[in-house]
C-alpha cells in the first residue's frame, strides 16, 4: 500500500464523512481493517506530518499511548515539541533535521514524552520522508510510535543488576572471570573483573582482546601443567582446580590458585566461570611449615624423620634399578657432654652448628645428611662403595680436627667417631642399614673414639 493510501485508509477509518464520500472497494476495506486491528493490537500509534504546513496527524492509537482520547491533542507541530522531555528535545530535533537534510535514510529515536497525567513515558519513533518538492525539501513524513517504557524499565533493571554484580566482583580480592574456548582450542575472556590488575598486572580490556597475554605470564615450569589442566577440564567437564606460579613484571614470582566450573556450549566449545586468587603468602607459610617439619632447627640440616624418609626413598630407588650398595655413615662428636659441662649449652649448640656446616660442605648435592640424635649425624653417600666411603670419613675426621671451634678467643678441639655400613637393595628396610652403621659407630667409640669402623 502506498504511503498516501495508508494515510487515507487510517484517516478514513476514523472519518465517516470521508468514508461515505469516497467508498473503497470491499477488498481494500478488508485489508485496511486488518491493518488497523494489527496496529491497535501492537500498541503502536501512527503519525502523519505535513512538514510545510507545520501540522501533524496522530492516530487514536498514538493518542492512547499518552492517555488521550481520540478528539484530544492539537495538530500543531510546535505544540507536539512541548511534550518532549527537555533533556531529549535537542536530540529529537537534530535527528529529524538530519533526515530532512537527507543525511539519514530514516528517522529513528528513543526519547521520553509527557503523558496526559504528567508522567513521562519512553517511546520509540520511526519515520520517513515520503515526498519532497522539486528542490528536495521535505513535504510529508509518515511514521510510527511504540511504547517502550516496559522494555526500558527492564533494561534499566538489568543494567542496574549488571552494575551491581560488576561492582561486587570488582571489590573481591581476586579475579572473577568467564573464559570461553572454541573446539579448535582458541580461547577468549568474555569477562574479567578489575582484580586482574593485581593478579596479572594487565587490564580487563587487554586480556579480553588477547587471552594469550595472560597465559604467557604463567611460569615456564608450570606452563605444561597449566595448559594440560585446562584441556582435561574441557574434555571431562570436571571443575578446574590448579595452583601455579606466575612471573609478573612488577611483583615478580607469585603463586595463584584457580578454580572454575566448565560447561559445554552448543558449538562444542567450553565456557568456564571461575575465580583466581593470590596464594603466595599461604605457599610461603606452607614452605616454612614444611621446613619446620623436615629440618633440624638448630643445625638447619634435615631432622631424623625427614632423613629416614629420604633413606626409604633411596632404598626404593635401589630396588627398582637393582643398584650397587650405597654407603651409610653414623658420626658422633666425641666427649660432647664435657663441652656442655665446661663451656655451657650455648657453646655446645654452636659446636653442633659448626660440625653440621663442616659435614654439609663435604657432601655432594645428591647425598643425604641429617641430625639423627643429640650429637649424632648420619650421611648417605649415594652409589658409593665402602672403600670410597672410608676415604670420605677420613676427610671428615681431618677437617673436624683441623678446624676447631673458636669461642671468644678460646679454641675448642673437636673429634668425631664414625661407623660405616653398606645399604643393600635386599635390605628389609632403611633402618637395617642404619642399625649396622650404628653398631660400627659403637665399636669405634668403644675402641677409643676418633676412629672409623666398618660393619
Amino acid at each position: 500500500m502506498a504511503p498516501d493510501d495508508a494515510r487515507h485508509t487510517v484517516a478514513a477509518a476514523h472519518d465517516p464523512v470521508r468514508s461515505e464520500a469516497r467508498p473503497e472497494p470491499p477488498a481494500l476495506m478488508e485489508d485496511a481493517q486488518r491493518m488497523a486491528l494489527a496496529i491497535d493490537g501492537s500498541g503502536t500509534g501512527i503519525w502523519d506530518r505535513d512538514v510545510r504546513a507545520g501540522k501533524i496527524y496522530y492516530s487514536p492509537g498514538w493518542k492512547a499511548i499518552l492517555g488521550y482520547a481520540p478528539h484530544e491533542l492539537s495538530d500543531a507541530i510546535e505544540e507536539s515539541y512541548t511534550r518532549v522531555h527537555p533533556d531529549d528535545l535537542e536530540y529529537v530535533k537534530a535527528t529529524i533535521q538530519a533526515h530532512f537534510d537527507g543525511k539519514t535514510d530514516s528517522y529513528t529515536v528513543e526519547h521520553r514524552i509527557r503523558c496526559k497525567d504528567g508522567n513521562w513515558k519512553w517511546i520509540s519513533s520511526r519515520g520517513k520522508v515520503v515526498s519532497r518538492d522539486a528542490d528536495g525539501r521535505p513535504l510529508r513524513m509518515i511514521g510510527t510510535t511504540t511504547d517502550i517504557s516496559a522494555m526500558r524499565s527492564l533494561s534499566d533493571r538489568l543494567q542496574q543488576s549488571v552494575e551491581l554484580i560488576t561492582n561486587l566482583t570488582n571489590e573481591v580480592p581476586g579475579l572473577v572471570f568467564q573464559y570461553r574456548q572454541w573446539p579448535e582450542g582458541r580461547g577468549h575472556f568474555s569477562y574479567a573483573s578489575a582484580g586482574i590488575r593485581d593478579m596479572y598486572e594487565v587490564t580487563p580490556e587487554h586480556v579480553m582482546a588477547d587471552a594469550e597475554c595472560l597465559h604467557r605470564l604463567v611460569h615456564p615450569d608450570d606452563q605444561a601443567r597449566y595448559r594440560a589442566s585446562l584441556a582435561a577440564s574441557a574434555a571431562t567437564l570436571k571443575p578446574w582446580h590448579l595452583e601455579y606460579r606466575v612471573l609478573l613484571p612488577r611483583q615478580g614470582l607469585r603463586w595463584r590458585q584457580g578454580a572454575a566450573r566448565p560447561s559445554r556450549l552448543p558449538d562444542g566449545g567450553t565456557i568456564w566461570h571461575g575465580f583466581i586468587t593470590d596464594v603466595t603468602e599461604r605457599k610461603r607459610i606452607e614452605a616454612e611449615l614444611q621446613e619446620f617439619a623436615t629440618m633440624d632447627f638448630l643445625t638447619q640440616i634435615p631432622n631424623r624423620r625427614y632423613f629416614m624418609t629420604c633413606m626409604d626413598a633411596e632404598l626404593a630407588r635401589m630396588r627398582r634399578a637393582a643398584s650397587a650398595p650405597t654407603a651409610v655413615l653414623m658420626c658422633d662428636l666425641d666427649h660432647f657432654k664435657s663441652i656442655n659441662d665446661n663451656y655451657g649449652h650455648a657453646v655446645g649448640d654452636a659446636v653442633l652448628r659448626h660440625f653440621a656446616a663442616l659435614l654439609r660442605a663435604q657432601v655432594r648435592e645428591s647425598d643425604i645428611v641429617g641430625r639423627v640424635g643429640g650429637e649424632e649425624f648420619a650421611v648417605v653417600l649415594i652409589g658409593t662403595g665402602t672403600a670410597q666411603a672410608c676415604r670420605f670419613a677420613r676427610r671428615i675426621q681431618l677437617r673436624t680436627a683441623n678446624t676447631p671451634f673458636v669461642d671468644a678467643g678460646r679454641r675448642i678441639p673437636i673429634t668425631v667417631s664414625i661407623g660405616l655400613a653398606a645399604m643393600y637393595a635386599t635390605d628389609a628396610s632403611a633402618d637395617a642399614a642404619l642399625s649396622r652403621s650404628d653398631t660400627a659407630l659403637y665399636r669405634a667409640k668403644h675402641n677409643g673414639r676418633n676412629r672409623i669402623e666398618c660393619a
